[in-house]
């Protein structure tokens, strides 16, 4: 659905805000809708329900700016505090989040879909399966669309660095520097969904943490979403010492491919071991993914499979 809303005896400035900082704050509150702003009019497309509710907090932020000098991000938390009509699971293969161009991002597969459909059923979703897949990329997009909706407080994003033995001190740089080669696919995937300049912000202020696995224990990660990528390079102590970090409201993914294990001894990897401990637990979901999902060039899956007849 397309439907145009128009500011009529208003100057748009002081609806959208200094940089449009109170556009962008109420816009979060809809990942699933496109919404592009020239001048007075502001052009929407998406649900119909999303078009209709959004139009209806324009119309009370109108009405709060005829009260006061000028509107805040805050006054948008106003508009939506005790509103529980906004938060709600969408189906697997609607739009998860929106990408910087406006691009919708959803599922592109029936795997894929069932992740999504684990993320809003359970706190602990493991994602298994060859690379390309789409695991990692989904899991972020879960994230920043939880983090848009104020679902969760920050994202958390951790990584073995097995090349690196865990011990990164002769690395240059501080933390972030030295994590930054292990953590660069889930920094790409962040790039896609959030604007340059606010992910920096969110760098800074802690919104968006970085975390090497040997550094999380002793956390308690509440109203988080935490992702744990490439877990089938953890040993058994390491994941339990990772998913042990769960607080209250917190979700919980871990990706891994056990073909690409890169611990010295390819037994001591956790992963499977994991999932076979917890996988009747209510709360926890496995998706395992084929080659037949991978979503990158067509020549990745016959490479894939090339390798899979080697090992096996």
């Amino acid at each position: 659905m397309k439907k145009t809303v128009r500011l009529e005896n208003i100057d748009p400035i002081e609806i959208y805000g200094s940089g449009n900082r109170v556009l962008e704050a109420l816009c979060g509150w809809f990942p699933e809708l496109k919404v592009v702003a020239r001048g007075d009019e502001i052009q929407l497309e998406g649900s119909a329900q999303d078009c209709d509710r959004f139009a209806e907090k324009i119309s009370l932020l109108i009405g709060r700016r005829l009260q006061k000098r000028n509107l805040t991000p805050y006054d948008v938390e106003d508009l939506f505090d005790g509103d529980t009509s906004d938060r709600f699971a969408p189906a697997a293969d609607a739009v998860i989040v929106h990408g910087l161009d406006g691009k919708p991002i959803r599922a592109r597969n029936k795997t894929q879909e069932k992740m999504v459909s684990a993320y809003f059923g359970n706190d602990l979703v493991f994602a298994v399966g060859p690379a390309g897949t789409g695991k990692t990329y989904i899991a972020i997009a879960l994230a920043v669309r939880a983090l848009k909706r104020r679902e969760i407080k920050r994202i958390v994003l951790t990584r073995p660095a097995v090349e690196a033995g865990e011990r990164l001190g002769f690395l240059p740089g501080d933390l972030k520097d030295k994590l930054d080669p292990y953590l660069q696919p889930l920094y790409d995937a962040l790039r896609d969904m959030i604007p340059a300049k606010k992910l920096n912000d969110f760098m800074e202020d802690g919104t968006v943490q970085i975390a090497p696995l040997a550094y999380m224990r002793g956390r308690t990660l509440d109203k988080a979403c935490v992702i744990l990528d490439e877990a089938q390079n953890t040993n058994l102590g390491q994941l339990k010492m990772f998913l042990t970090r769960m607080g209250c409201d917190a979700k919980f993914i871990v990706t891994g491919d056990a073909s690409q294990i890169d611990l010295p001894d390819k037994r001591e990897s956790g992963l499977m071991k994991g999932i076979g401990l917890l996988k009747d637990i209510k709360g926890v979901e496995c998706i395992f993914f084929k080659p037949e999902d991978i979503v990158r060039h067509p020549l990745v899956n016959k490479i894939v499979k090339a390798f899979e007849t080697i090992e096996k």
